[in-house]
């Protein structure tokens, strides 16, 4: 097989980041009888058996919420018993858990109960006196399908936990370490956490294992489609307000400086070119329009 992957970072005027993985290419093909059943690989064109697989990426997002001071929590929803202070069980709440080691914050996704992980600045509030925040929002998938004994399982251990936590190392760049095909298993993130180091209020660097586990289709041949992965990295008190709100006018619907019709003189310039690309019926620049 050969793959394509592309990596795409969204910066949105909300102050949210998305990352999002694509996938593409030409799926692994293997020989088979036709109609036969495989264990291990449907059959997506007659005679064509593709085995099943998973992409798991790791990002290595090195935080710093208003600067390197920073604290790392588990936040979900949680439900509240029927009785007295939910007396028609429509009420529910919220958790968080201070994650402030290493060891601590080796954590898996919950999407039942909306698990999210909340980076604070320790020392920084914003104006309802609340830290400021960043919250990584994953998509929850699934992880290392290959078992704890196997040579993969022990070269890719950080793909068996959604989220580590580690205290910012310079030379702590890979998950699997250098070179994890030649190196015996257990380097990379499980090595550097074994020290347990505290993430209380300090230099605090998020990875995080997403990616799909592909069960082929027919669909899939000869070249499949886009399949995607990702998640979102967004602020939570860490603005005033949403700064979406506070956006420049479209220049082409604004008037002149002169407070003439729109274009006149150079106003705003939306009428740059050739024609008149102006929204607003009194546009002044005598140009025709496209």
């Amino acid at each position: 097989g050969n793959y394509d992957y592309g990596f795409f970072w969204y910066f949105y005027l909300d102050g949210s980041i998305q990352v999002e993985a694509k996938a593409t290419g030409i799926v692994f093909a293997g020989a088979g009888e036709p109609g036969s059943e495989n264990p291990h690989a449907p059959e997506i064109a007659p005679g064509i058996f593709t085995p099943i697989h998973q992409h798991l990426f790791c990002a290595r997002i090195d935080v710093a919420i208003d600067g390197e001071d920073n604290t790392l929590h588990e936040v979900e929803a949680v439900g509240i018993p029927m009785g007295p202070k939910n007396p028609y069980g429509n009420a529910f709440t919220w958790s968080e858990t201070q994650l402030a080691s290493e060891q601590q914050a080796q954590r898996l996704a919950n999407g039942l109960a909306g698990r999210v992980w909340e980076v604070r600045s320790a020392h920084r509030k914003n104006y309802v006196g609340k830290p400021t925040a960043y919250w990584l929002i994953p998509e929850g998938r699934a992880l290392l399908a290959a078992q704890p004994g196997s040579t993969v399982h022990g070269r890719a251990n950080f793909a068996t936990k959604h989220l580590w936590g580690t205290q910012y190392a310079p030379e702590e760049l890979y998950p699997a370490g250098f070179y994890p095909n030649a190196h015996a298993p257990g380097a990379g993130l499980p090595a550097w956490t074994a020290a347990d180091r505290s993430l209380d209020g300090e230099d605090i660097v998020l990875w995080h294992t997403f990616g799909p586990t592909h069960i082929p289709r027919t669909e899939d041949w000869p070249i499949m489609p886009v399949d995607y992965s990702g998640f979102w990295f967004k602020p939570h008190g860490f603005l005033d307000q949403n700064p979406a709100m506070d956006l420049p006018e479209d220049a082409r619907a604004c008037g002149s400086a002169a407070g003439g019709a729109c274009c006149t003189d150079g106003g705003c310039g939306c009428c740059s070119g050739e024609n008149c690309r102006c929204g607003s019926a009194n546009c002044g620049c005598g140009k025709p329009r496209t």
